[in-house]
C-alpha cells in the first residue's frame, strides 16, 4: 500500500489541476462510495496541537493482496512496489516533482533491490533526485515508514511524503549453505590450480543442502505460530472461538469488497497476465469445514490452523502524506511503539501500544470510531479482549485503581470491513492498509477517530490515532 504525507499549499504549484482538484473533493474513494456525499463528521474535541505541523494522510493505494504463488508469481518486489506508486499517482493526479522524499518498508529482501523504495520510485518515473530509503521492522514495516514521513514533515525536513509498503512471498531468497558460500568464496581467492583443487576436495555433498529464510524468532528459535498456541492457552481460548471470529473476518472481508467498499484497491495488470483486480484470499466457509483442518503448529494438540491464521500474501501499498490539505484527508497523530519479552509476549504488542497511545492523545475506548488492529492469528482479538479487562493487566500496566482497566474495544466497530485473515498480510505493507481502512471507514461512517495497532516479531508492536480532518 502507498501513502501521501504533505505540507502547505503555499508550497505547491497552486495552480495545477491537482490542488483545485484537492480543495473540492473529499478522500478518494470506490464509485459507490462516491455517489454519496461523506457522513458528517461527529464533532468531538480535536487533537491539533498550537505551533505543530498538521500532518494530513491525502490519499492511499494498495495493489490487489494475493496468495503467494498465484498471479505475482513471476514477479519482483520492486514490481509490485511500482504498480502501487503508479496507482496512487493515478488516484490523486499528483504531481510528481513536488513529491520530496519516498520511504517504503519491507522484510524480506531482495538482495537485487535492496533498497526497494529507490528501484520502485526511479521505475514509478520519479525524478532521480527524489530521494528514497527502505526501513524494516517485520511486521510494522509499513507503520515505520508511514511514522517516519510523519517525523520529516513534523520536523520541518520535508512537506510531501510518499510511504509505503511491499512483499513478494512468491519468490524468497534460498540460499547456499554456509559451508558452500565459503567454499565459493575460497576458490574465487585461490591463485593456483593446487589451490583449486584443495579447495575442491574438502566439497561434501551436504553442501548442497539450501538454507531457507527462517520462519523462527532468532532470540527464541520458537515460530510465531507456536506463541500464537501458547497464548490461546494462556489466555484460555478455544478452537471454537477461534474459527468463530476468523469467519467472520472472511464474512465480512467479502460483503465489504461485494459493496466496493475497498476502494483502496487499484487494478494491476500482471505482465503476460491478465489484470487482477481484487484480493484473492477472501474465504468464507463454514465452522464445520474450519473444524476438519489439523493443528498446524504443535500437534494434536494445538488450536491454531490454517484457517484461523493469516497467510502468506504478495503485495504493496503506497499512501501521500502532507501538512495541509485544505479540507480533506486524515490525521496520523499520535502513535506508540512497544517492545516486550519476544517469548511470552511475543504477540502482545497492540495490547500495550493501546493504553499508552490513547492516554497520550488523552482518549479512552469510548472515543474510538473505527479500530483497525492486524490479525495475524485469530486468537489475537480474544487475547487482546482478555487482557484489556484484566485486573493483571491493569496493574502491570501502573493502574493502581479498581476499575482502571483500559476497557474492551467494541466488536461493532473492530475490523468492520475483514482484515488480515481475510484479506491477507504481506508483512511489509500491512501497516497502510490499515490505516486506510481506518481513514475510509471514518469517512464512511462519520467518525472521527481511528485506532491502528499491529504486533510485529522481536515481540514488539505499533498503535496510532488517525482524526479526521475537521470540515
Amino acid at each position: 500500500m502507498t501513502t501521501i504525507l504533505t505540507c502547505p499549499f503555499k508550497k505547491l504549484p497552486t495552480t495545477s489541476k491537482w490542488a483545485l482538484r484537492f480543495a473540492i473533493r473529499p478522500l478518494s474513494c470506490s464509485s459507490q462510495l462516491r455517489a454519496a456525499p461523506a457522513v458528517q463528521t461527529k464533532t468531538k474535541k480535536t487533537l491539533a496541537k498550537p505551533n505543530i505541523r498538521n500532518v494530513v494522510v491525502v490519499d492511499g493505494v494498495r495493489t490487489p493482496f494475493l496468495l503467494s504463488g498465484t498471479s505475482y508469481k513471476d514477479l519482483m518486489p520492486h514490481d509490485l512496489a511500482r504498480a502501487a506508486l503508479t496507482g496512487l499517482l493515478h488516484r490523486t493526479s499528483v504531481p510528481k516533482e513536488v513529491v520530496d522524499y519516498i520511504i517504503f518498508g519491507t522484510v524480506i529482501q531482495e538482495v537485487k533491490t535492496s533498497n526497494v523504495a529507490r528501484e520502485a520510485a526511479l521505475g514509478a518515473g520519479f525524478s532521480d533526485k527524489t530521494p528514497a530509503h527502505t526501513v524494516t521492522m517485520a511486521c510494522i514495516s509499513a507503520n515505520q515508514a508511514m511514522t517516519t514521513g510523519v517525523g520529516l514533515i513534523a520536523s520541518g525536513q520535508c512537506d510531501v511524503i510518499v510511504a509505503g509498503g511491499v512483499e513478494l512471498m512468491s519468490d524468497i531468497p534460498i540460499r547456499h549453505s554456509r559451508k558452500m558460500r565459503k567454499l565459493m568464496l575460497d576458490l574465487n581467492k585461490a591463485k593456483s590450480m593446487g589451490q583449486r583443487l584443495s579447495l575442491i576436495s574438502k566439497f561434501r555433498l551436504n553442501f548442497l543442502a539450501p538454507e531457507l529464510p527462517a520462519v523462527a524468532e532468532f532470540s527464541t528459535s520458537e515460530t510465531m505460530g507456536h506463541s500464537a498456541d501458547r497464548l490461546a492457552a494462556a489466555f484460555a481460548v478455544s478452537r471454537l472461538e477461534q474459527d468463530e471470529y476468523a469467519l467472520r473476518s472472511h464474512s465480512l472481508a467479502k460483503k465489504a469488497q461485494d459493496e466496493g467498499l475497498l476502494s483502496d484497491v487499484v487494478p494491476f495488470r500482471v505482465p503476460g497476465k491478465d489484470t487482477v483486480t481484487k484480493d484473492n484470499g477472501i474465504r468464507p466457509s463454514s465452522l464445520e469445514q474450519m473444524a476438519k483442518l489439523k493443528p498446524a503448529f504443535i500437534k494434536p494438540y494445538g488450536t491454531v490452523t490454517a484457517a484461523n491464521s493469516s497467510f502468506l500474501t504478495d503485495g504493496a501499498s503506497a499512501m501521500y502524506y502532507e501538512e495541509k490539505a485544505l479540507a480533506m484527508g486524515y490525521k496520523p497523530k499520535d502513535f506508540m511503539y512497544v517492545s516486550q519479552d519476544p517469548k511470552d509476549q511475543l504477540l502482545l504488542g497492540p495490547t500495550y501500544a493501546t493504553p499508552k497511545v490513547l492516554e497520550k492523545a488523552g482518549l479512552t475506548m469510548n472515543d474510538i470510531d473505527a479500530f483497525e488492529f492486524h490479525e495475524a492469528f485469530s486468537v489475537k482479538f480474544w487475547q487482546i479482549l482478555k487482557a484489556m479487562d484484566s485486573d493483571f493487566f491493569r496493574n502491570y500496566m501502573g493502574r493502581k485503581n479498581q476499575g482502571d482497566q483500559v476497557g474492551l474495544p467494541p466488536l461493532e466497530k473492530f475490523n468492520n470491513w475483514g482484515g488480515s485473515l481475510s484479506l491477507g498480510h504481506p508483512f511489509g505493507a500491512t501497516g497502510c492498509r490499515l490505516v486506510m481502512a481506518a481513514a475510509n471507514r471514518l469517512r464512511k461512517e462519520g467518525g472521527q477517530y481511528g485506532l491502528v495497532a499491529a504486533c510485529a516479531a522481536g515481540g514488539q508492536g505499533h498503535a496510532m490515532i488517525v482524526e479526521a480532518y475537521p470540515k
